[in-house]
């Protein structure tokens, strides 16, 4: 019990970190992504468009981010069913509305074709994680539901991820911008995944005692 909520102050906390720090650099450091774009291979023949759909991206991500922790808390989720109920249906829905931009923006990643099928896997799996702990909610399935749930949670801090190794293996080792960047966004997925199984295994977010 103590593991669950050290765990779920963690993830809370570092969300609402993840979330200020995108804010303050997309919206207000550079809102026009010129310091991204410059890492661009390519040129966008619609800078506009993909500005539009980078933004709205990162808009309903910050809501996943916001209202997953949330959906975690059980003390609020035994207090009011009803919140635990629309939070959820928040959650779902800012995932579910995210997967056509994150699509657009996969066929536009920095490091080529190895990068977007990178993307496309992470926001398929995002999607797919979240559609079945809607899913098995629905079927009254508790148990899977919070699986599955835990799974989309986890992959919702992939663009962290990214950010990381990013700094790592590009600041840190030296790569070039385009491999460092494949490399994350390969890792980050299966990184997420990883611990989302370890954290499931040993019970750390869910009981229903």
């Amino acid at each position: 019990m103590k593991q669950r909520k050290i765990l779920i102050t963690i993830l809370s906390i570092i969300s609402v970190m993840w979330v200020m720090h995108t804010l303050s650099k997309n919206f207000v450091v550079d809102p026009s992504f010129q310091g991204f774009l410059s890492k661009k291979d390519e040129l966008l023949s619609n800078q506009m468009l993909w500005v539009l759909m980078i933004r709205v991206h990162i808009i309903l991500a910050i809501i996943a981010l916001l209202t997953g922790p949330i959906g975690i808390i059980k003390r609020l989720r035994l207090k009011s069913v009803t919140f635990h109920r629309w939070n959820g249906r928040v959650y779902v829905l800012s995932i579910m509305l995210n997967f056509i931009p994150g699509l657009y923006i996969s066929f536009f990643a920095t490091g080529g074709w190895s990068s977007t099928i990178g993307f496309l896997i992470l926001n398929t799996l995002w999607l797919i994680t979240t559609v079945f702990g809607y899913m098995y909610i629905k079927r009254k399935d508790v148990l899977r539901h919070s699986q599955w749930i835990t799974r989309s949670f986890f992959l919702s801090f992939s663009n962290m991820i990214i950010y990381i190794i990013v700094a790592i293996t590009h600041n840190g080792l030296d790569f070039s911008y385009g491999l460092s960047y494949t490399i994350a966004v390969w890792f980050c997925w299966i990184f997420n995944l990883s611990i989302a199984e370890i954290v499931i295994r040993k019970k750390y977010l869910y009981d229903f005692k």
